[in-house]
Parts: C-alpha cells; sequence; structure tokens
C-alpha cells in the first residue's frame, strides 16, 4: 500500500521567521558585548562577544538549512529534504566546539599574564541587556523547535542558551574581579563556561549523527505507535515488521498487518486507512506505510528485517 502524506510545507516554511529572529539577536548581542569588552578588557566579555559571532554564522546556517528543508519532494527527493535540517545542527555544534577552543585560547593566555580591568560598571550594564535578549530569543527558539519537532530551531535556541550562560558565568565572575579585585577570576571562569560550551556541542553533535544514522523514533513516540497497534489487535489484526525512524520533523512509521484471509480487499484497505490515520493522531505529520497480508498465509510472517 502506498504510503499516507499528511506534509504541510506552509509550516516549514513559517519556521524561517524564527531563524530571523535568531539572526537579529546575534547581529544586536554582537554589537552590546563588543562594546561591554572594549570598555572594560575582560577577557570573559571578550570571549562572550566572540561566541555571539558564531551565533549569527550559526543563524545563518540554521535559516539557508530550513529554507532548504521546507522545499516539498521532488523526483530526486521523494521523501523530502527534511534532513538537510541535521546538516545545520552538526554544524552549530562543531562551530559551538571552535567558540569553545577560541575562548579557552585566549583565557589561558590571561590566566598566564593577568591585568587589571576597568570601566566595570558600564560594561557589565551592557552585558547584562545583551543576555536578556539571547535569554528571550532561546526560550522562543528552543520551545518552538521542540513543539514543530525542528531540530535546527532547537539546536540554534539551545546554541543561544548556551550563550546566555556563558554571559552569566561571565557576568558574574566580573562582578566578583569588581568587588575583590581578585583578576585571576576573569579568565578561570571564562574556561569553565568554555568546558560546559564543549559538552553542549558534544550532545548535539551526538544527535545529528543519530539523525544521519536513521535512528529509530523515541521510545515514548515508539510506545504511542504500540497502543495504536494494541487497539488493532482486538479487533483480529496482526502485525509485524514495525520499523520507525526520525528524519528532522518528519516521522516515519512502517508496518506489515495481517489480516484474515476472509476479509476482502475493501475491507481490509479501511481498516488500514484508519489505522495509518489512529497512528498521525498520535505523531503528527507521520508517513505511516502499511503492508497488507493475509493471515493464514504461511509466508506472511516472514520478514528478513524481524531477525
Amino acid at each position: 500500500m502506498s504510503a499516507t502524506h499528511a506534509l504541510n510545507d506552509n509550516k516549514n516554511v513559517s519556521l524561517t521567521r524564527y531563524a530571523w529572529l535568531s539572526i537579529g539577536a546575534a547581529c544586536i548581542t554582537i554589537a552590546l558585548k563588543t562594546i561591554a569588552y572594549l570598555l572594560t578588557g575582560s577577557v570573559g566579555l571578550l570571549s562572550d562577544a566572540m561566541e555571539s559571532i558564531v551565533n549569527l554564522v550559526s543563524a545563518v546556517i540554521a535559516l539557508s538549512m530550513l529554507i532548504i528543508a521546507a522545499l516539498p519532494p521532488d523526483d530526486s527527493h521523494m521523501y523530502g529534504h527534511s534532513k538537510a535540517e541535521y546538516f545545520a545542527s552538526s554544524a552549530e555544534g562543531l562551530l559551538i566546539l571552535f567558540a569553545a577552543g577560541g575562548i579557552l585560547w585566549t583565557a589561558i593566555e590571561r590566566l598566564l599574564s593577568p591585568r587589571p580591568l576597568e570601566k566595570l560598571g558600564v560594561g557589565l550594564a551592557v552585558s547584562i541587556v545583551a543576555s536578556l535578549v539571547n535569554f528571550a530569543a532561546a526560550r522562543l527558539l528552543i520551545a518552538t523547535g521542540k513543539k514543530r519537532n525542528s531540530i535546527t530551531l532547537e539546536a540554534d535556541g539551545q546554541h543561544l542558551m548556551t550563550d546566555v550562560w556563558t554571559s552569566v558565568g561571565v557576568i558574574g565572575g566580573v562582578a566578583i574581579v569588581a568587588v575583590t579585585n581578585w583578576n585571576i577570576l576573569d579568565p578561570i571562569l571564562a574556561i569553565a563556561v568554555a568546558l560546559n560550551i564543549i559538552w553542549t556541542g558534544v550532545k548535539l553533535l551526538k544527535r545529528s549523527v543519530a539523525g544521519f544514522m536513521d535512528a529509530s523514533l523515541p521510545i515514548e513516540e515508539h510506545q504511542l505507535v504500540e497502543k495504536v497497534i494494541a487497539k488493532y489487535r482486538e479487533r483480529g489484526v496482526q502485525f509485524h515488521a514495525l520499523r520507525t525512524r526520525q528524519s528532522a520533523a518528519r516521522r516515519f512509521v512502517s508496518v506489515h498487518m495481517l489480516v484474515p484471509g476472509e476479509w476482502t480487499v475493501h475491507d481490509a484497505h479501511h481498516v488500514a486507512e484508519d489505522f495509518e490515520g489512529d497512528v498521525r493522531s498520535q505523531l503528527s505529520d507521520a508517513i505511516v506505510h502499511t503492508h497488507l497480508e493475509p493471515m493464514d498465509d504461511e509466508i506472511s510472517i516472514n520478514d528478513i528485517h524481524d531477525k
């Protein structure tokens, strides 16, 4: 049986507006954090500004990948272009690691040659405003990415949120330096934040690799499919060869349905359509493939992928 396609390309196109939001937030924070660094000379604030430049590059990549992912299926890409999102999330993970490496390099250099900071009050105020801009944008991107199942938006939001935590650590450290004159604390906190950013980048890369490798749906989503299957087993239908995979915002489910041999093709087809609709009601935008087989045929249960 051919797959039932419940695709909504307008929904994917609308995601690009959030990528533009990320670009705008990155431009604002780059300007503010650069001003904060120039005022204070803090290596922590410099590293904060460096990460915002990476945020801008990441946002541009995310926008381009979302535009590609929103393209409708064609003769060369019959399942659509949604996997383009994994290129964006992979690039963001690598950029996060690159930013962390730059922060570590600068912080270690300052650790070896500490120097006093200047105009901390104004510099901290400017940096706090930049962090609030990033926090608002990050929360919106993460929430929208999870709601719309877009790994690109969620990755971009997570990237911005790491920038927020970077800023929190840096601002706190610089504030302590202002009170205590412990100038060595500035690069130490920058190093600690960089290590946390590395952990975020590694997790993002692992998730992207899983997507490229056609990983199965998360266990909780797989259980939703099993719940629908259980309902149809009560109607005398059996199932085997259940397979699932995630492709960015697309979910794919395929299964063999074994129906009583006395059922007509018409009746079996309608049951299969009902089953596919019930699965899509549990997993929005799922692409569901069903393969009908007669229950009383001994070769029906054979499937090399079951082994």
